[in-house]
């Protein structure tokens, strides 16, 4: 068609399509770009820390078998992390109990949170016990949680972890920009652990299937509250 023919207005505009087109095409090359180089940082921090992992089961496994054949005895090394899971309700609470279930954000009930183990949180644990059980968390269980029931507090709302972006955005200051990131800040204690637990939001699980213990009994007497030690992993299965 002869341009002297085709309206200046027109000419414009297809110009102006044109030119937002081709920048439009310019970022979206970028933005692929950038995701495809995130995605092999990720993959190759989940690696890391797959290997990371093994070489640890192996050394203890190693030293369990040094320790047998020499006739000693092996002590493996105290839990850093402890998960908490609140199992009664609000009816007959002290006003101590209920100040620090709001402290550690246990609000409702079958609500689970990650706590570093020290004397101050054994304390406050000790004042609240008959209404909480604990236990110390494998790292499949620390995962299974994260990837299944995994939600991040932004802006004061609860966010599903659907994409790396959204920890990168809140976390990347602190080097933490995947979920496998999360699972090995929590897992390990690392340096981080209050920043990343502080962003979790509490684990909503469900009721257990087949029903609860006796909520009034400790565990050690065939109850539910109290600390399961590594029996804790089989509890938190249950409600998932």
């Amino acid at each position: 068609m002869d341009k002297r023919r085709v309206p200046e207005h027109r000419l414009k505009k297809e110009e102006r399509d044109a030119k937002y087109a081709a920048t439009a095409k310019e970022a979206a090359d970028k933005a692929t770009k950038e995701r495809t180089e995130k995605e092999k940082v990720y993959l190759e921090r989940a690696e890391k820390y797959f290997n990371e992992y093994q070489k640890h089961d192996q050394e203890l496994i190693e030293a369990k078998r040094t320790a047998k054949k020499d006739g000693s005895i092996f002590v493996e090394p105290e839990a850093k992390v402890a998960l908490v899971i609140r199992t009664k309700g609000i009816m007959k609470m002290k006003p101590t109990s209920k100040k620090i279930l709001q402290l550690i954000r246990l609000r409702q009930i079958n609500n689970g949170v990650f706590l570093k183990i020290n004397k101050a949180t054994l304390n406050m644990l000790k004042r609240c016990s008959p209404l909480v059980t604990l236990g110390y968390p494998s790292r499949k269980t620390i995962s299974d949680l994260v990837y299944k029931r995994g939600f991040g507090k932004i802006n004061g709302q609860r966010i599903p972890l659907t994409d790396n972006e959204i920890i990168e955005k809140e976390l990347g200051q602190f080097g933490i920009v995947c979920i496998e990131d999360i699972i090995h800040e929590i897992a390990t204690c690392g340096p981080h652990f209050k920043e990343v637990n502080r962003f979790l939001w509490p684990f909503k699980l469900s009721s257990r299937r087949g029903g609860t213990e006796r909520k009034s009994q400790p565990y050690q007497q065939g109850g539910c509250w109290g600390n399961r030690e590594d029996k804790i992993n089989e509890f938190v299965q249950n409600m998932l």
